[in-house]
């Protein structure tokens, strides 16, 4: 019990002496609100604490008219927040404050004053800033009598001593750090604003000190800041990275990395994502040329891996589908000359095909090879027999390139068959091409090409090339069925073609 009162006499005696003290100070909360105050601040900005208490400290007082009264107040606040953000005591050792002062007749002036400030944070258990104490010395006097020393010829050895010396290296210093601080912020902010993820890692372990916001971007905008890069990437592990972090730090040889792929977690909860990166670890050295950490830059280079890789995907499936259309242009050759022993009509025939396979190459090439609509390719091939005498009806099918090269030949051939003996030989014949998707767990096309209008029909003698070719597309390129009916009210030509199959070898 006796304990418990004395240290509440303590307390008591501790707040007397704060508040007895002829210094002003000034106790802020960390948004820089005015939490406590001694007599001597009350004194010296001519105030009461019901006034002021609870305040923000920058608006409970008028700075003053004058021009420097931003620069000053910028000057208090910066010290005030690098004591907070640090957790280390900051010195302001000259500042001009202008404070208010009543005359006798009751008028309220300002007067220049000069003061010298320390910052100290004060932090709890956990290590958390939870007040700031202003701690000011009136040095106005000492200011004048360097003032006077400076002017007067002959000054005394002590005015220039105090003034000259004590002030004068105050001056300097507190500029100095003005300077520094600006061109550390200007770093900063290029740092920050770098194109290039940057970051700073220290120590063994490689904790993340600081890191841009290219960096930020990179690893999916986590809290990484004052984390082991073990803890803080953890998805990182067994790819590489952290051992060659290891050997930087080890060797303290720099290591380069050109298109590494790296696999991030860049969302909670999500797949990994695969990333390419161009980079470096270049290590970091204290005074006495140890490592002490690792600056790491680079830049995140996937579309450009990407695009190589569909560049090179294209050139690869450009060659293999330039040897397959050799490959169809010599059997079309061969075919046609054995079905027709004149050469102005083998020559046609040839042409024909040929003009056929280019209307797909070209649909073709607009997609950069990825694909033709099946709609497309019926459309230019039967676009030279009238688009009003062929009805196309069916959604929207996308065909891999080997698929569209087969239905370009198929759908020709048909639409010539129509206009040699079919309904496209009669004024007022007509093609219905109707499809549709069947099944969308493994879904086939389902694509039927009727004949209305027409000259009676009746089945050929014998198999022709364009028969011929027609199934031979269907069953080995597009691994389907077809069913060429010739019926005397008109042909008809039924097709049943998976669209999950790997087409085009």
């Amino acid at each position: 019990m006796k304990e418990l009162v004395k240290s509440g006499d303590l307390a008591v005696d501790l707040a007397s002496a704060f508040d007895a003290s002829p210094n002003p100070y000034v106790l802020l909360t960390p948004d820089l609100r005015i939490a406590g105050v001694n007599q001597a601040y009350l004194d010296v900005t001519n105030s009461t604490r019901a006034a002021i208490i609870g305040r923000p400290l920058f608006s409970a007082f008028d700075s003053g008219p004058g021009e420097e009264a931003p620069e000053n107040v910028r000057q208090v606040r910066a010290s005030i927040e690098r004591a907070r953000d640090t957790r280390q005591r900051d010195h302001l050792p000259l500042v001009k404050y202008a404070m208010a002062r009543r005359l006798a007749d009751g008028r309220e002036v300002f007067e220049e004053r000069y003061w010298s400030a320390t910052h100290t944070p004060m932090l709890d258990d956990a290590g958390e800033v939870t007040f700031i104490l202003q701690h000011t010395t009136d040095i106005t006097e000492l200011q004048r009598l360097r003032d006077r020393g400076l002017k007067a010829d002959n000054a005394s050895a002590l005015d220039v001593m105090l003034g000259g010396a004590v002030l004068g290296r105050a001056e300097q210093v507190q500029e100095d750090n003005r300077r520094l601080e600006g061109e550390r912020n200007r770093l900063m902010d290029m740092f920050m604003q770098a194109p290039g993820f940057v970051a700073v890692l220290s120590g063994p372990d490689h904790v993340f000190q600081m890191h841009n916001a290219a960096y930020a971007q990179l690893i999916g905008h986590r809290d990484i800041s004052g984390k082991p890069i073990g803890e803080a990437l953890p998805e990182v592990q067994g790819q590489g990275y952290f051992e060659f972090l290891a050997s930087v730090y080890a060797t303290g040889e720099p290591y380069e990395g050109r298109a590494s792929r790296v696999q991030l977690q860049r969302t909670p909860d999500a797949p990994l994502e695969s990333r390419f990166l161009d980079f470096i670890y270049q290590p970091i050295r204290d005074a006495s040329g140890a490592v002490a950490g690792i600056f790491v830059q680079g830049h995140d280079v996937t579309e450009t891996v990407r695009s190589t890789e569909r560049q090179k995907l294209m050139i690869d499936e450009l060659n293999h589908r330039v040897k397959n259309t050799l490959a169809t242009v010599q059997s079309i050759a061969m075919q046609t000359a054995r079905s027709h022993g004149d050469p102005r009509t083998f020559a046609e025939g040839f042409q024909a095909r040929l003009l056929a396979l280019s209307h797909t190459h070209d649909l073709l090439t607009r997609s950069h090879w990825e694909g033709a609509d099946l709609g497309a390719i019926l459309q230019h091939e039967t676009e030279a027999h009238g688009s009003a005498r062929v009805s196309a009806n069916g959604p929207l099918v996308a065909l891999p390139p080997a698929a569209a090269l087969s239905f370009g030949m198929i759908f020709h051939e048909l639409a010539t068959n129509a206009a040699k003996y079919g309904a496209l030989s009669a004024p007022d014949g007509r093609v219905l091409v109707d499809w549709s998707v069947a099944d969308q767990t493994n879904p086939r096309l389902e694509l039927v090409w009727r004949e209305i209008g027409g000259p009676p029909v009746a089945p050929p003698d014998r198999k022709g090339f364009g028969s011929r070719l027609i199934e031979r597309n269907v069953r080995h390129d597009l691994a389907g069925e077809v069913e060429l009916d010739y019926a005397g009210d008109g042909f008809t030509a039924t097709f049943s073609i998976p669209l999950d199959k790997e087409q085009g070898e």
